[in-house]
């Protein structure tokens, strides 16, 4: 695997390696004895703060350097350069690209045409697989297990890449799946299967639910309507369940529920550290 364009990527087996490398980060039995060398570079064309900064934070902690391009205004993008000379000139000077792009297929088009590893870090309403990656280990981690499970999508599932890539390698488990959204935001026919069960209602599925996933009203594309969760429906989960959510949050989340044992979206941040650690050994001093 050259490059990380798209959850497709996985399968049952080299997630379950990837989560293995994962956990030997998290307890320190991954121990370098020489000095790195190399950098990174984080081009984002689309603002970002747990992505940019958790691969910023994962090189540094390994040892590399960061070229950070975190506002393309400043950039030959103003000029009117190309992503794919932009792409070959970055990859001059670094070893490995983290890209965020507005448009879908974007990290594919960069994969193309470029001599270092690209990392996808979204790109448009397309995928997030870094973002899948942690989210996948954090509820490996929580449950202690993925199959069998009863998961329930919530929020804008029209635009939140997030949740395309997630239910994309949710598909390799025996999971049920419940996805509950405003009528005009509900989930792309591409990635619907026959059994999973829509609705405009959380309430019905809350008590049978083990994982709620919530995301954001994605205004940036074009998303209108808003939604939240009360407290009094929350605490209607199982006292076993667990709350994800890739952050940030509008009025969907109440901040009051954050100190209950179920919120798990602030965990979630913690393991992204880990799992882009992990991304970047495996880019890096592997290939």
């Amino acid at each position: 695997m050259k490059h990380l364009i798209s959850i497709d990527q996985y399968n049952y087996q080299s997630l379950h390696t990837l989560f293995e490398k994962v956990d030997k980060e998290e307890y320190g039995f991954i121990e370098t004895s020489y000095p790195k060398k190399g950098q990174i570079a984080t081009l984002f064309y689309e603002p970002s703060t747990r992505t940019s900064a958790s691969f910023h934070s994962a090189a540094t902690q390994l040892g590399y350097s960061v070229l950070s391009i975190n506002e393309v205004n400043y950039s030959s993008v103003t000029k009117g350069e190309t992503l794919e000379d932009t792409i070959k000139t970055i990859g001059s000077y670094v070893d490995l690209i983290v890209l965020r792009h507005g448009e879908k297929g974007a990290s594919k088009r960069a994969a193309s045409i470029s001599q270092v590893p690209i990392i996808n870090a979204g790109d448009g309403i397309g995928e997030h697989p870094t973002q899948t990656l942690l989210d996948l280990y954090t509820i490996w981690k929580e449950k202690s297990k993925i199959d069998g499970l009863n998961i329930t999508l919530m929020g804008d599932l029209k635009n939140g890449r997030t949740v395309h890539s997630l239910i994309k390698i949710l598909r390799l488990f025996n999971v049920h799946i419940n996805l509950i959204s405003p009528s005009s935001l509900k989930l792309p026919n591409e990635y619907l299967k026959h059994s999973d069960q829509e609705s405009t209602q959380f309430l019905p599925y809350a008590a049978t639910t083990d994982v709620l996933y919530v995301t954001r009203v994605q205004k940036e594309r074009g998303s209108k309507e808003e939604y939240k969760l009360s407290l009094s429906e929350l605490n209607q989960l199982p006292k076993t369940a667990i709350v994800l959510h890739p952050l940030p949050r509008r009025k969907e989340l109440p901040i009051t529920f954050d100190n209950d044992p179920r919120a798990k979206y602030f965990q979630q941040i913690k393991n992204g550290l880990l799992v882009r650690k992990a991304l970047l050994r495996q880019f890096l001093e592997n290939n």
